[in-house]
């Protein structure tokens, strides 16, 4: 009888997310691509690989791998294990070379870590289905995650210990640790480190490409920055970064005003993929239906990542059915306007259409003020994405987030977001200030509130008709506005109605920050 095996390791997202500069999040994902690869390369030996398509492709290696054939527990370990402490490896005797005259305490941490970063999920099966389903079982049952005993932490996950010579030290004691001492230690290291990944003397001043000044990173934190050098990405047969440049989101940039610059983040996933797959596995060729699908999909990210246009931003990665990218310009170059993000936005499912399979895109879409920190922004894709899907999929949310941390959200199905081009203000202009200044008198006004004793949602449509000619009959219709607003049917009428204020209020804020000139 033929034997399936699904695989899949955590934690992803997690890894991921914790990271400040661009050039963590490079780092992260060429990480978990190349241990996905490994796993992959290995499986070939002793069994038919599925999904993914395309292991000789390092980039956007997806971490779920189907098999066909038996694959143990101890195999993925070892193999898991052993690529992941390959990269430990490469980076710590990297280090250490190139500054020999510390006093180095440090390998048990390393090993300590290639230990226990990583858990893997394993499920078995006589069909796919089967082996996805176990899989799936398998992942509610989670293992250890690190915990940092002495008390000091990175300046990125607040609770991981800093990575520097004297971490493992055997006299280092909570009691008395002198960490005035250490907190000089860890910044001449880490001044150090800078300079020679600048290729500057030692007494110079770094210019901040690596590490930030008050920087501290803990071993994991500092591999993701590490792997992104040419030298450790050849030595481990890595990809390698090509015409790198970090974000500027300062005022210090080109013609900023002193206001910094706003940058666009957006995170996508194809929607209900597993179901899909699991109907693929119900035909009588389910193998290689399933393998058609991951090659068009590896196809298709592989494409999008060569293909983005570099003048307006990058992909930072994309796995065939997700996909991570960021909407900016270099430091020397005009600021992307929120009118150029939204345009590029607006063409994505397009875009995403030349995979020709049969599922649809969920996107977050973040719009970021220049001081609302890189983790924090991620964060909020990751919540704009669930909400697009939550809301009835094949939509994106799309969210504006001030330096403040508040923010406004809006939620559209994709074949209703050309809505923002078709606003009019009454001179039959298109000056957005008009209707958010009308909206927000009408707000104070409590114009749109409403009890479940007495209420309507006609007013606002009539109001939005006003700015959106012809576009209100949209609501007025019951199968039309459950798709365009995304309530579902189990919603009573009142909470129909509050929906759709709400759709349209927060389109017309959103509006306002993405179309308006001013």
């Amino acid at each position: 009888m033929t034997t399936y095996t699904a695989i899949t390791f955590a934690p992803v997202q997690g890894f991921i997310e914790k990271s400040r500069k661009l050039r963590d999040l490079y780092g992260a994902s060429l990480i978990l691509s190349y241990l996905s690869q490994q796993l992959v390369l290995e499986a070939e030996k002793t069994t038919e690989v599925i999904s993914p398509a395309l292991a000789n492709v390092h980039k956007g290696m997806p971490n779920r791998i189907l098999l066909k054939g038996e694959f143990s527990p101890t195999q993925i370990q070892e193999t898991l294990l052993s690529a992941w402490k390959g990269i430990l490896q490469e980076c710590r005797t990297w280090i250490e070379a190139k500054l020999p005259d510390y006093k180095y305490h440090w390998e048990r941490e390393w090993t300590n870590w290639g230990n226990h970063t990583w858990e893997f999920f394993w499920g078995e099966g006589d069909s796919i289905q089967q082996a996805m389903d176990n899989l799936e079982t398998r992942k509610l049952s989670r293992g250890w995650t690190a915990v940092n005993w002495i008390g000091e932490s990175s300046s990125l996950t607040g609770t991981d210990a800093i990575a520097f010579p004297g971490l493992g030290a055997e006299d280092r004691n909570p009691q008395n640790r002198q960490w005035t001492k250490e907190k000089n230690e860890i910044k001449t290291f880490y001044h150090s480190l800078a300079c020679v990944l600048e290729n500057r003397p030692q007494e110079a001043e770094p210019e901040g490409k690596f590490f930030a000044l008050n920087e501290k990173l803990s071993i994991p934190e500092l591999v993701k920055r590490l792997v992104t050098l040419p030298e450790i990405a050849h030595n481990l047969e890595m990809s390698k970064l090509e015409s790198f440049s970090e974000i500027y989101r300062s005022s210090e940039a080109k013609n900023d005003s002193g206001k910094g610059r706003w940058t666009g983040w957006f995170m996508g996933d194809g929607d209900e993929v597993g179901k899909h797959l699991k109907e693929l596995a119900k035909k009588e060729n389910g193998d290689d239906e399933i393998k058609k699908f991951s090659q068009a999909m590896r196809h298709w990210g592989k494409e999008f990542n060569r293909d983005f246009p570099k003048e307006i931003g990058r992909v930072v990665y994309a796995g065939g059915d997700d996909f991570l990218g960021v909407i900016y310009r270099e430091k020397d170059q005009e600021a992307i306007t929120a009118k150029q993000a939204f345009a590029w936005l607006s063409k994505l499912p397009e875009e995403w259409q030349k995979h020709k399979q049969q599922i649809g895109l969920s996107v977050g879409f973040v719009w970021a003020g220049s001081s609302v920190p890189q983790r924090d922004i991620l964060q909020h894709c990751r919540e704009a994405e669930k909400l697009a899907k939550s809301s009835g999929r094949g939509r994106v949310t799309i969210r504006i987030v001030f330096n403040s941390g508040q923010y406004v959200q809006w939620t559209c199905p994709w074949d209703y977001l050309d809505i923002l081009t078709k606003y009019q203000d009454r001179e039959h202009e298109s000056n957005w200030s008009h209707v958010y200044q009308d909206l927000a008198q009408l707000e104070s006004r409590r114009a749109f509130n409403i009890d479940k004793n007495t209420f309507t949602e006609k007013f606002i449509i009539e109001f939005f008709d006003i700015y959106f000619p012809g576009e209100g009959k949209q609501f007025l219709n019951y199968e039309s506005a459950k798709h365009i607003v995304g309530f579902s049917e189990e919603d009573e009428s009142f909470d129909r109605a509050k929906t759709t204020i709400d759709w349209i209020s927060n389109l017309i804020k959103v509006g306002w920050h993405l179309c308006s000139n001013t």
